[in-house]
């Protein structure tokens, strides 16, 4: 089929982002193809089958639908064209279109007639569903797929929700057992968190800052383990350990401690300032990117332990001697030894390296403080304030002045 490359990139997008997507024949669709753990978990109360094969025989070609249930879940689906007469349908869902707190999943259980013993296993359930919103890139990639199938930027969108009625309770209480299915849910639980932290410690490890778009569909209010009865101290012991684990993981990066002990006392200044749930899933979604950022930015991993120790001492201190005779004296080194390895790893000679970070940390201080020229200029290790101005004109092309005023317009 023309279109059968567009539609595997997309289905293995939305699997990275724990999105289920399913290809399947109207007459063959069953429980299983729609949510397999919806079926598994919460059994065949919710009569899922039948509602979805109702709908299934109203859907016409050019048409995108979505649609929500009364679990507030959302479903996306749409006819494939036919290939050799076959009718197929793209179903992708469950999702959220916004996470559900801890109040929303309880006035849900009362809806669905759930007792208070068997919540858990709703809240446990929902852990698992992939929050995307209305802008989200997915949503763009999924439309962006319809133009491509259907050959026209205009086609239908109708989104409907489902009103049929339920029995009494969707997961059946005397099914479980006091311990044994205790056991199970804090098991399942447990490993869908060690699952998530580990793909972002391992992301972190590798600076791949990328991969946000995938912990933000996948993190809710409710991934936080809950330890305590409070439910904003639960979230900062959480964003504590997650603060650790994301530390370590950059120093594993190749990250040096001189430049993660700022960062990681400043998060945690941040956390104990948390005052909700949502402004700790926030912090984490920082707490990624930050350290993402310092493996891509400070990794000295990949270097010999020669550049990696010069690197340090230039980064440590911008106001120090930073010449080469000195840098190399340090080491007990030549100088032409480390002129030579230094521009062979990094690709610049070492005063090229030191003048880009005296410059790049010029440019933060005029921006950020109301220090004056000469002062910035002795932060960064230059005397003379009439060669600093010069050096820092031929590399942003704006004297100091220029520069700092250019940045209050």
């Amino acid at each position: 089929m023309f279109y059968e490359k567009e539609l595997e990139f997309l289905c293995e997008t939305l699997s990275k982002c724990r999105v289920q997507a399913s290809i399947v024949s109207p007459n063959e669709m069953t429980n299983e193809d729609i949510d397999r753990k919806l079926n598994g978990e919460l059994n065949d109360h919710f009569g899922v089958n039948r509602a979805w094969h109702r709908l299934i025989e109203t859907v016409e070609p050019n048409t995108l639908y979505k649609t929500a249930d009364e679990f507030k879940l959302r479903y996306i689906y749409l006819m494939l064209p036919e290939v050799r007469d076959q009718q197929r349908i793209l179903f992708i869902g469950p999702y959220l279109s916004s996470p559900l707190s801890s109040r929303d999943l309880l006035e849900l259980g009362e809806k669905l007639k759930i007792s208070p013993k068997s919540q858990r296993y709703l809240e446990e359930y929902y852990l698992t569903i992939p929050v995307i919103t209305d802008g989200d890139r997915l949503i763009i990639m999924i439309d962006t797929l319809c133009e491509r199938i259907w050959g026209s930027t205009s086609f239908t969108v109708f989104d409907s929700s489902r009103t049929y009625k339920h029995p009494e309770s969707p997961i059946n209480e005397s099914a479980h057992t006091e311990s044994y299915d205790d056991v199970l849910v804090n098991m399942k639980a447990m490993e869908k968190r060690y699952e998530f932290e580990n793909e972002m410690i391992k992301a972190v490890t590798l600076g791949q800052i990328h991969k946000e778009s995938m912990f933000n569909v996948s993190m809710s209010d409710n991934m936080f383990e809950k330890r305590v009865s409070d439910p904003v101290r639960n979230a900062k012991n959480y964003g504590i350990i997650m603060n650790t684990l994301l530390r370590k993981a950059a120093e594993n990066g190749g990250v040096h401690p001189i430049y993660l002990d700022r960062v990681s006392s400043d998060f945690a200044f941040k956390i104990e300032r948390i005052e909700s749930l949502s402004d700790n899933a926030a912090l984490m979604k920082d707490m990624f990117r930050t350290y993402c950022r310092l493996v891509r930015k400070h990794s000295i991993k990949k270097y010999s332990p020669v550049v990696q120790k010069t690197i340090l001492m230039i980064d440590t201190d911008l106001s120090a001697d930073l010449s080469l005779s000195a840098l190399a004296a340090h080491q007990g080194i030549s100088l032409g030894y480390l002129s030579t390895v230094f521009k062979k790893e990094t690709g610049k000679t070492v005063s090229e390296y030191v003048r880009e970070k005296r410059i790049k940390h010029a440019i933060h201080l005029l921006s950020t403080t109301h220090l004056q020229v000469q002062t910035v200029a002795l932060h960064c290790g230059i005397m003379d304030v009439q060669y600093f101005s010069k050096i820092f004109k031929k590399q942003t092309g704006k004297t100091p002045k220029e520069y700092r005023e250019s940045m209050r317009i």
